[in-house]
Formats: C-alpha cells, sequence, structure tokens
C-alpha cells in the first residue's frame, strides 16, 4: 500500500514539473517564466521527495529526502526573489502586458 501512495506522490511531482516546463516555454517575458519555474518546481521535487520518504520510511534515504523538503522549499524562494532583482536593477524589464510593477519604487 505504501508503495502505491508513494507512486501517486512521485507521479503527482512529475506531473507539476511537466507544468513548470510548459510555463517556462509559454510565459511572455522572463519574470512570468521565473515565477513558473520557482513555484511548479518547488510543489513538484516536494511531492516527490515526500514519495521518497513514503517509500523507503526512515532509512538514511528516507531521512536525507526529508531534510531536504524545508531546505529547497525555503531557499528556491529566496533564490527567485534575489534573481528577479538583479534582473531588475540589471535592466530587464518587465514584458508590455505587466500590470503591476513593484520594483519601480524599490529598486531607484
Amino acid at each position: 500500500m505504501s508503495e502505491l501512495i508513494s507512486t501517486i506522490f512521485i507521479a503527482a511531482g512529475i506531473l507539476a514539473n511537466f507544468v513548470s516546463s510548459l510555463g517556462v516555454v509559454r510565459f511572455p517575458d522572463v519574470y512570468n517564466q521565473l515565477h513558473s519555474a520557482t513555484k511548479s518546481l518547488t510543489i513538484g521535487i516536494c511531492f516527490m521527495l515526500v514519495g521518497v520518504v513514503i517509500r523507503y520510511g526512515f532509512t538514511g534515504i528516507g531521512v536525507k529526502a526529508l531534510l531536504a523538503i524545508p531546505l529547497i522549499f525555503f531557499t528556491s524562494s529566496v533564490a527567485t526573489h534575489a534573481l528577479s532583482k538583479g534582473m531588475y536593477k540589471f535592466g530587464i524589464m518587465p514584458g508590455e502586458k505587466t500590470v503591476r510593477d513593484d520594483y519601480n519604487e524599490v529598486c531607484k
């Protein structure tokens, strides 16, 4: 039974990663692409790691996967914020269809 549940979690993670890759290809500017890559990939990787924990239990592999979940969850969002702020300061502006530009006041 645990093998079936872990397979479902891993498949859900693969599906989230696939949706993320579609967002990177389809979205118009680099900020939207970065948003898609970060949110969906973080959820997808966390789902896959939960599937690994369920499959292997609290062995060496399972504990490492369990420790990697909060590490990936918190560091990916911080890294994405730093990348987007750096791109804005470097001069890469959002696309024409962007509704709000919050960095305009912050990065002056």
